[in-house]
């Protein structure tokens, strides 16, 4: 086999079995990591008070363990297949028309790496804010321009190295022991504060109405879900297709619950419009803040490295490490001047042409394909695939109008997985 030049096509090809060292903990350490995070929280804050605490810890459980579970299914079909997303969305939808997706994947992961970029900054200045480190006058001013170059300048050197060194070396056995304990010791203060209120009241306490518990379990898939498009870009370098789906969908299960739970507690114990100010009066809440906001450098990392990974399929060439300095500085202009509040809703959109598309992929790839010979032998459009996409888009927003209460992600996913399986090419 020659040697990979700069223009050889990294994403749309099989990882080497040498570069494949990846074990059960390493994607457990990778996934857990990428599953805590300020967002996670906030989110499950916003569980309440619409729904009881019971019915919110229902949702929580139920959620995060269909949510992991689709995503440790994909990361068993890249590890399996040795491919990145890009590969995957290539063998099942044609080579020209994956083009478009993996477009929208790009745009997508963009836009999500701006916004850690602004979750981390905002978080940055609120700490500096209650201790006092910054300042008034000119400089007191830009702190929030200085914190985004902090974290942007801090992700664009984690991604200029390997990837694999980062998730073996410093998630594992550095950040993810210190993320684990702070979030033991807030686990602990919040449960003390609500001992110390009547831990009975809250546990029956009953919701206000405004959402049932599907459209919350919707809501709690939603945030694995949008790791979709991502997971077989890491899952790619692991031994074991097996090991690939325990351990992503244990690692990334568990943090889901503990953060979407962590963020319920603080909603109910000390009602705060900003999640990061509630945190911070929580006793050594400071320190346990800091160490989270530390571990979100790496779902501003896992964004960039992904978008890497597609924009070299599609311009190979530039290296995966070039496009991820490009993608990683372009986020850290991004948050500098765009407005995220608007931009959400248009990252939302975005997200929601991926839950039929990947239930598409499964559909197609779940039952023993093989995705390198489809990849191998793809034609330039593979029709039923890309109407099947377009009708699970459909289907995903029009879920929620003709019944509301089942929410939007599993109705197309189910939608798009069953009818991608039916129509399945049979092998002879």
């Amino acid at each position: 086999m020659s040697p990979r030049t700069a223009s050889t096509n990294e994403a749309l090809a099989p990882v080497a079995s040498a570069q494949r060292v990846f074990h059960w903990h390493d994607h457990a350490s990778l996934w857990f990591s990428l599953g805590v995070g300020l967002l996670v929280m906030q989110v499950g804050a916003y569980l309440v008070p619409a729904l009881g605490t019971q019915e919110a810890l229902i949702a929580i459980v139920a959620g995060s363990l269909v949510g992991a579970g689709l995503l440790g299914w994909v990361a068993q079909l890249g590890c399996d297949s040795g491919l990145a997303s890009a590969g995957l969305m290539h063998a099942v939808y044609g080579r020209a028309f994956a083009r478009l997706p993996i477009v929208l994947n790009t745009v997508q992961l963009i836009g999500w790496g701006t916004f850690e970029l602004v979750v981390m900054r905002d978080a940055t200045v609120a700490i500096g804010r209650q201790t006092g480190a910054f300042g008034g006058g000119m400089v007191g001013v830009h702190w929030p321009v200085l914190a985004t170059l902090l974290w942007g300048g801090m992700v664009i050197l984690l991604i200029s190295g390997s990837m694999v060194q980062l998730v073996r070396k410093v998630i594992a056995r550095v950040a993810l022991p210190l993320v684990v304990l702070s979030l033991l010791w807030l686990s602990w203060q919040f449960l003390s504060l609500a001992q110390a209120q009547g831990f009975d009241p809250l546990w029956s306490r009953k919701g206000e109405g405004g959402m049932g518990v599907l459209p919350a379990l919707d809501l709690v898939i939603a945030m694995p879900i949008s790791w979709l498009p991502l997971v077989a870009d890491y899952a790619r370098h692991g031994r074991h297709g097996g090991a690939a789906l325990r351990g992503t969908w244990a690692g990334y299960a568990l943090a889901n619950m503990w953060c979407y739970a962590l963020g319920v507690l603080v909603a109910l114990t000390l009602p705060s419009q900003d999640l990061v100010t509630a945190l911070l009066l929580a006793q050594g809440g400071l320190i346990a803040l800091s160490l989270i906001l530390i571990d979100e450098v790496d779902n501003a990392y896992g964004d960039a490295y992904s978008g890497a990974i597609s924009a070299h399929s599609l311009l190979p060439r530039w290296s995966v490490r070039q496009w991820g300095v490009v993608v990683a500085a372009a986020c850290t202009l991004l948050a500098l001047v765009l407005p995220m509040h608007s931009l959400e809703p248009f990252l939302l959109l975005l997200s929601s042409v991926f839950v039929p598309l990947f239930g598409v992929i499964l559909g197609r790839l779940a039952w023993g394909a093989d995705a390198g010979a489809l990849l191998a032998a793809a034609r330039p459009v593979n029709a039923v695939p890309v109407v099947l996409w377009l009708l699970g888009v459909a289907v995903y927003h029009l879920a929620p109008k003709v019944l509301p209460g089942l929410g939007a992600a599993l109705p197309a996913l189910v939608f798009s997985l069953l009818l991608a399986w039916v129509t399945r090419p049979r092998r002879a």
